[in-house]
């Protein structure tokens, strides 16, 4: 499922697969302009066309979902507004507030953001809890478990991001910036895992992407239990 408003010319939109025979209906509705409302007045965050998808749809039990996809911009300064602003559109929508949410996104959140330019991981953690949500990585994240590992060489045109390969590891993009969110009432998380090489399997401290795993960041994977 791709965003109504996705931009053709951008390789970053955010998508949604959904599981036939978990979800056999499909999308039913998007919601995305819905979500995109609920920003404040007055508040510019920095998000672009086809950088959320949300949609609904019910499971094969019939229970209905909300599940979103988020990229977000490179220093993470709209992350909080944007969940927020999901929060907050279900919970002002009497047709969405019985849905259950499944949020995944990459955040771009920072083990050591600098104050004001970007997203730390542990105030993101705090956030999302004070909104009724947990993660993949439970309440609290923890601030080196990292989803991404790369640096960029002098042959691109970014050179103020560009180093030397020895100094990839300390100015390289080594951050913990994916999650998995879902409401802390309907869901518990049982086991997460990460993978950098295709083979369902995280090697820390590898650089990526490699000839073999072409994606800059990892792919995460976890499985939640209802709470009964």
């Amino acid at each position: 499922v791709a965003p109504r408003n996705m931009d053709a010319t951008r390789d970053q939109n955010s998508v949604v697969c959904l599981s036939k025979q978990a979800f056999p209906l499909g999308a039913t509705a998007e919601i995305t302009s819905l979500v995109e409302k609920s920003f404040p007045v007055g508040v510019k965050v920095p998000v672009a066309n086809g950088d959320i998808l949300a949609i609904t749809t019910s499971n094969a039990e019939g229970v209905p979902f909300v599940v979103a996809s988020f990229h977000g911009d490179t220093n993470g300064l709209a992350t909080k507004p944007v969940v927020a602003a999901l929060v907050q559109a279900m919970t002002s929508d009497a047709a969405l507030s019985s849905h259950r949410l499944i949020f995944g996104m990459d955040a771009n959140t920072y083990e050591n953001a600098k104050p004001g330019k970007q997203q730390d991981v542990m105030d993101f953690g705090k956030s999302y809890v004070s909104q009724g949500l947990t993660s993949c990585w439970g309440d609290v994240p923890q601030s080196s478990n990292y989803t991404t590992y790369n640096a960029r060489t002098y042959l691109q045109p970014q050179l103020n991001k560009a180093c030397k390969s020895s100094e990839k590891r300390a100015k390289g993009d080594v951050n913990p910036k994916d999650f998995i969110l879902f409401n802390k009432d309907d869901f518990v998380p049982v086991k997460t895992v990460k993978d950098n090489t295709g083979e369902k399997k995280y090697i820390e401290d590898m650089a990526f992407p490699t000839l073999n795993f072409p994606s800059d960041h990892g792919i995460l994977s976890t499985t939640i239990q209802v709470r009964v």
